[in-house]
C-alpha cells in the first residue's frame, strides 16, 4: 500500500466538549458586538465604563457581553479596588480574531 492513501489513514473524531467549546468560541466571534470588544480590548487592557464609553455601548450590553466572554475563557479581569479591568484571556483566538480581520481587510 502507498504511503498517503485513505486507508492509511486513521480519522480521530472530535469530543463533544470540544466540538461544543468550537462551536461556541466560533458563536462568540459571530457577534459584531462581542468583535468590537475582543478588538479594542486587543489594544489594551480596559473597565466596562471604557469599554461603553469607547464603543458607545450601554454598560449593561458590555457587562453581558463581558460575562458572556468570561464564561469562555476569551477574557479575563484583575479588580483595582472597586474597578475591574478586563483583558484577553486567549492568545490563540485573539490571533484568530487579528488573521480574520487582516484578511477581510485584504481586498
Amino acid at each position: 500500500m502507498t504511503k498517503g492513501t485513505n486507508e492509511d489513514f486513521q480519522f480521530e473524531q472530535l469530543d463533544e466538549e470540544t466540538l461544543f467549546i468550537v462551536s461556541q468560541t466560533f458563536k462568540a466571534l459571530g457577534d459584531p458586538t462581542r468583535i468590537r470588544i475582543l478588538y479594542l480590548l486587543s489594544q489594551n487592557e480596559h473597565s466596562v465604563n471604557d469599554i461603553a464609553e469607547k464603543l458607545s455601548l450601554l454598560q449593561s450590553t458590555v457587562s453581558h457581553q463581558l460575562r458572556f466572554l468570561k464564561n469562555l475563557r476569551l477574557v479575563k479581569y484583575r479588580r483595582e479596588g472597586t474597578t475591574l479591568y478586563y483583558s484577553p484571556d486567549d492568545n490563540h483566538v485573539m490571533d484568530v480574531l487579528q488573521q480574520t480581520i487582516n484578511h477581510a481587510q485584504h481586498h
